[in-house]
């Protein structure tokens, strides 16, 4: 009656003693049967000692037999069995882990080395591995902490009943497939996973070390300049078409570097940078070709060449502004290309449209010259009307005079 259990390091086979120790192995093979232990990990591996696992909860605390998954929680624990007696003389022995009640749950452990007679009628002997010594060889070197828990995350992932003696018992919750993974086990972070490797620099020679170290030093840096502001984003690379030339001679200028520069290929830009309130020249300047092979043949026969006195140095841009400056220009651009669209489309309306905006305009203008029209006789009708009666007032007013 054997057992396949599938752990993370490896496959494990184990042989039960149903004659000697037939409740515990119902108990045992009725819990893989469940899928109980299931992502169960190895929390506890002492070298040349033991292997333990079987606590869902992970912790060396939890756990309960099948009669407390099939009763609740009165049932939790069942008596141990320590007769006939056996003694754990070999490795790979398994046990179920005892209380101090002398009673068992659904842990159990895996010895790692031989005569650990000490453990005997503590523990209950109930199995003992056939195949994958590998694995428990694995187990026995894995690093661990004070505490005895292993840094690797090692689990048992699947457990295969080879052949099941016993009746199920009614009630007995089989599930259809085996449980997934929970939020908690997937994002985890305490944990060393399996396919991380203890030491980064195993096997590596001092220069890939070396190498590596500045590969990260280099992009811890430019993380910061991209906080700081300096670089728009962490992979930004400068062109590689634009050189750097500086210790020029301050009467050197622009046109004079574009004429020297220009027998390596097709110049886009020659720029000698300025004071910004002298406009005198700080001494160095960006030179951009069209294709990079022209940038690298001036790098290889321009530098240290003598210009007006002055031996100047020529090197590699590494500035990243020409980039914001090139994006800036494709996004102006875009815009003058959007908004000649939309002109198109203006003038690409119908012309029987423009005609009834036309002849809607002139009925306005017509209208309310129409209406001004109509005014203009009201007002000079109120004009006479005023006039005359100015008149009577003052004819009003001789007569009274004349009568005085």
């Amino acid at each position: 009656m054997s057992v396949l259990i599938e752990t993370t390091l490896g496959d494990v086979v184990i042989d039960l003693f149903i004659k000697e120790r037939m409740n515990t192995c119902r108990n045992f093979i009725k819990l893989c049967k469940i899928k109980y232990y299931n992502l169960c990990r190895f929390h506890t591996i002492e070298t040349n000692y033991i292997a333990q696992t079987g606590d869902p909860t992970n912790t060396g605390r939890g756990g309960e037999s099948i009669f407390g998954v099939l009763y609740g929680e009165q049932a939790r624990y069942f008596e141990m069995e320590l007769l006939p007696k056996l003694k754990h003389t070999r490795r790979g022995i398994v046990s179920m882990v005892g209380t101090a009640e002398g009673l068992l749950g659904s842990q159990f452990f895996i010895t790692l080395d031989e005569n650990l007679d000490y453990l005997d009628d503590k523990h209950c002997i109930f199995g003992q591995v056939t195949e994958g010594f590998e694995t428990l060889q694995k187990l026995n070197e894995e690093l661990c902490d004070e505490n005895h828990k292993p840094y690797r995350d090692i689990r048992i992932s699947h457990t295969i009943i080879l052949h099941d003696p016993f009746e199920d018992p009614p009630r007995l919750p089989i599930p259809d497939r085996s449980p997934l993974p929970g939020l908690e086990l997937v994002t985890q972070t305490n944990i060393i996973a399996l396919d991380q490797a203890l030491d980064e620099d195993e096997g590596k020679t001092d220069e890939q070390i070396k190498k590596e170290m500045e590969e990260k030093e280099m992009k811890a840096q430019a993380q910061i300049l991209e906080m700081v502001g300096d670089l728009h984003y962490a992979d930004e690379k400068p062109p590689d078409n634009v050189l750097f030339v500086c210790k020029l001679n301050p009467v050197t200028t622009d046109d004079d570097l574009e004429v020297i520069f220009s027998r390596f290929g097709p110049i886009k830009c020659c720029e000698v940078i300025r004071d910004r309130r002298t406009s005198a020249s700080l001494q160095y300047a960006f030179i951009e070709f069209e294709k990079p092979e022209h940038c690298e043949a001036a790098f290889l026969k321009m530098d240290n060449v003598l210009i007006d006195d002055r031996r100047i140095h020529v090197d590699f841009s590494q500035s990243v502004a020409k980039n914001f400056q090139w994006k800036r220009q494709m996004l102006n651009e875009m815009e003058g290309s959007s908004n000649q669209l939309r002109k198109k489309r203006d003038r690409s309306r119908s012309p029987d449209r423009s005609r009834e905006s036309r002849e809607t305009r002139r009925k306005q203008r017509s209208r309310s010259r129409s209406h001004g029209r109509r005014r203009s006789p009201s007002r000079s009708s109120s004009r006479d009307e005023g006039s005359s009666s100015r008149k009577h007032k003052k004819s009003k007013k001789s007569s009274k005079k004349h009568r005085s």
